[in-house]
């Protein structure tokens, strides 16, 4: 047990790993799902760690002068994150953010003294379906404001440390919980770092572990397949229809196509038969588990994350 911390970064991590038994049994399949219970991070999200990691490596390499703003553009969970080391490691931070995404998230980080700065979506885009295409407006607004504002960039997409808090934390946290009985990984994709990170590192562990991406089914890029309805879905922060700086194709050992309802309903069920309250990402990674134990991974062991809270949504 952790003692009396100083700061509430540190509760960051060591999250509890849930072995998704009603889940398997409800959807008759042979198998186990170990989820990380990545929501329970003091953001209520698994971006917490890169927050954490892409601060304390900047701020150690000196690229992080003291009291200089740190700005990123964010679907909400990395600028919580962010708003929360920030705070407590004394620069402001400015988060970016396009107004397709929930402004739950918007409100939770400017509780927690973010300044946030919503971006308008492409003409053609649906609120609440953020695309490559709105990102794109993010990223450009974010890139200004960087400039404007002499900040320093905490850019998830491209910083080693992002994809690092993953490499060094929680596939290592992953292995030890489960001692090691991992077949399987699946990560539905955001900025990569994920499963860049846990893949990296599990294929470390053993060379025969499977990792596979799961995709919206309007957006899945790594699987080859064309983009439907502009890729338009409704997993906020997964899913922008492009190849992501962070994601080493030679580490893909598949992928998994999930439909906004599949992801929607499982996210329902794992509320309602674990207990565990969590946004649609998460309900996008145990259905794309639920497919493969019905199909190539019947029996085996698949480890995954439950990134966010369903307080977020």
């Amino acid at each position: 047990m952790k003692k009396i911390m100083e700061s509430i970064y540190e509760s960051i991590g060591e999250t509890p790993m849930l072995r998704l038994s009603r889940i398997t049994k409800h959807y008759g399949v042979k198998g186990n799902i170990f989820a990380k219970l990545e929501y329970l991070n003091p953001g209520y999200s698994k971006k917490d760690r890169p927050a954490l990691q892409m601060i304390e490596e900047a701020k150690a390499s000196g690229h992080l002068k003291p009291g200089q703003p740190v700005i990123e553009l964010t679907s909400g969970n990395t600028g919580t994150g962010l708003s929360i080391v920030c705070q407590a490691k004394g620069h402001p931070f400015i988060a970016c953010m396009s107004e397709g995404n929930s402004m739950e998230r918007a409100k939770m980080m400017r509780a927690l003294g973010a300044e946030v700065v919503i971006v308008s979506q492409a003409k053609n885009s649906v609120k609440g379906q953020v695309s490559g295409e709105d990102l794109k407006l993010v990223e450009e607004m974010t890139k200004r404001l960087t400039k404007e504002r002499n900040a320093f960039r905490a850019d998830q997409f491209k910083l080693e440390s992002s994809y690092r808090a993953h490499l060094l934390h929680t596939a290592v946290e992953m292995w030890e919980q489960s001692d090691g009985e991992i077949d399987c990984f699946v990560d539905i994709v955001g900025s990569g770092g994920t499963f860049e990170g846990c893949a990296e590192k599990l294929k470390e562990y053993n060379k025969d572990i499977r990792c596979y991406i799961a995709e919206p089914v309007n957006a899945a890029v790594y699987a080859g397949h064309s983009i439907i309805n502009d890729g338009r879905h409704k997993v906020q922060g997964c899913g922008y229809a492009m190849n992501l700086p962070k994601v080493n194709k030679k580490l893909i050992d598949g992928c998994v196509q999930v439909t906004d309802e599949e992801a929607c309903q499982m996210a329902r069920d794992l509320a309602k038969l674990e207990g565990t309250f969590v946004g649609i990402s998460s309900g996008a990674n145990v259905s794309a588990a639920i497919k493969l134990l019905k199909g190539k991974e019947k029996g085996k062991n698949i480890v995954l994350t439950l990134n966010d809270s369903g307080l977020k949504y």
